[in-house]
């Protein structure tokens, strides 16, 4: 079939063969050129932390992408269709004109909502994977992890932190934890530039300059009770399925050092709870 195979013959079925086989390998070598050309174009231009979580959406369970409207009884049964970006959902917009909200639902600013033992202070905002971002006088976001996220991360080994300078995205990485070798990445709430660190002692860890102060995506006021409520309902079913019953402390309190007790089962809880299956 080929000119260096032994009695190949130049005859019009031969030289059909030969133009169909090195079209297709023509056609095959571009598409693996332009697929690593994108690649490479997508990790240059950080556009790989959104392709990451593209994929990561799909594979998240349905109740874990319930709408926030749909926690407050705005309207039924609604799975969130934008990857958790509210700023491109037209029922959002519509929702927002119809019943404008405030950041915390015409409590005093400092209000902190208490529910089964977390505090959920209403002067922030809340993402979807337990970061926070709460706005400064300085223009900057802080950005830490809610009362939940800091039980189930527990007592790291070691906490990967951007450098100051680097960007982070909306649902890209913020930072990671590290625990018995085992590694979660949180979601960071905001676009911007990372301006200072923090850490578990500060009880936050990033100061962020944004991009801007968009942060519709973002729950707050009368949304966060409910959301929570269902996080909370998440974390009982994802350690009952792995027969550890509820891990509560005395008074029916989640204990502080989660991964301690679930040990191997970590890397589960941590993927459902922080978005990461």
């Amino acid at each position: 079939m080929f000119p260096w195979v032994y009695e190949f013959q130049w005859t019009a079925f031969h030289l059909t063969f030969l133009g169909v086989f090195f079209s297709v390998i023509t056609v095959i070598l571009f598409t693996v050129g332009m697929a690593l050309f994108r690649t490479r174009q997508d990790f240059t231009t950080h556009h790989s932390e959104k392709v990451m979580w593209d994929a990561t959406f799909e594979d998240l369970p349905a109740i874990a992408r319930v709408c926030r409207h749909t926690m407050t009884g705005e309207v039924r049964d609604r799975v969130c269709p934008n990857e958790f970006d509210c700023r491109l959902c037209v029922t959002h917009e519509g929702l927002l004109v119809a019943n404008p909200p405030s950041l915390s639902s015409g409590l005093p600013i400092r209000e902190v909502e208490q529910l089964a033992g977390f505090d959920l202070p209403l002067d922030r905002y809340y993402h979807r994977g337990h970061a926070w971002a709460r706005p400064e006088e300085d223009g900057t976001i802080t950005v830490g992890l809610d009362s939940l996220g800091a039980r189930l991360a527990g007592l790291p080994d070691e906490v990967d932190l951007p450098p100051v300078g680097s960007p982070v995205e909306v649902n890209g990485t913020a930072w990671r934890f590290t625990r018995d070798g085992r590694s979660v990445r949180i979601l960071s709430p905001v676009d911007g530039e990372v301006v200072e660190h923090g850490g578990q002692k500060h009880e936050w860890y990033l100061r962020i300059k944004p991009q801007t102060f968009d942060l519709r995506h973002l729950l707050r006021g009368k949304e966060v009770r409910p959301w929570m409520l269902r996080e909370i309902e998440r974390l009982e079913q994802s350690i009952s399925v792995r027969g550890m019953g509820m891990m509560l402390a005395d008074g029916g309190m989640l204990v502080d050092d989660l991964p301690g007790m679930l040990k191997e089962d970590i890397d589960a809880v941590w993927g459902e709870m922080f978005l990461e299956p």
